[in-house]
């Protein structure tokens, strides 16, 4: 029987394996995720996931996960959860961290130790509606890695490049997707 390579917790034979096959049939790479919001009272709501679709079939195998979303006192929030624009940043975060160890693992690349910071800076003034000309949403987000691993700078530089070009999550901020808002009639 032989034993799995496993670099940085990931299965690196069987990384390969799903490339391999996504590569012969590629509908399989087809998923959709799903989140559903429940408001709870003044700011505090409650958003869950649970199933979602992927590799050609439904998965429920998952306990649903419950993420509170709140606003600090200073947003007229009692602080019973992050807020939502925090919640993107740690989105972003484990995306981007998903993404560069993934890559680093496939590359053969053994990590120690991987931390990174997130800041995002908004002008309240958009979101409040007193500004035409302040953006409502973030408008600068900042990330800042240590990666602790036998590689030079330069090979630093590159899994950070790698996890920005293969992060979904970063992608979909950089590089905005459509987003549809509707009344649901169901």
């Amino acid at each position: 029987m032989s034993q799995e390579k496993q670099v940085n917790g990931v299965n690196v034979e069987q990384l390969f394996s799903t490339i391999d096959l996504i590569r012969e049939k590629p509908e399989i790479a087809q998923f959709k995720f799903r989140a559903t919001n429940d408001w709870v009272n003044g700011t505090h709501c409650r958003a869950t996931v649970r199933d979602f679709y992927g590799a050609l079939k439904e998965d429920t195998t998952r306990d649903p996960m419950a993420f509170e979303i709140d606003e600090p006192p200073v947003l007229c929030g009692n602080n019973l959860g992050a807020n939502p624009v925090e919640y993107l940043l740690v989105a972003l975060s484990g995306c981007l961290t998903t993404s560069l160890i993934a890559h680093a693992a496939a590359k053969g690349i053994e990590i120690r130790k991987v931390e990174s910071r997130y800041e995002g800076e908004i002008d309240l003034r958009g979101f409040l509606g007193l500004s035409e000309e302040v953006p409502v949403g973030y408008q600068m987000i900042r990330v800042y890695f240590k990666i602790d691993a036998d590689v030079s700078e330069d090979r630093k530089e590159e899994l950070i490049s790698m996890a920005r070009k293969y992060s979904p999550v970063y992608n979909s901020i950089a590089k905005p997707v459509p987003v549809s808002v509707e009344l649901d009639n169901k």
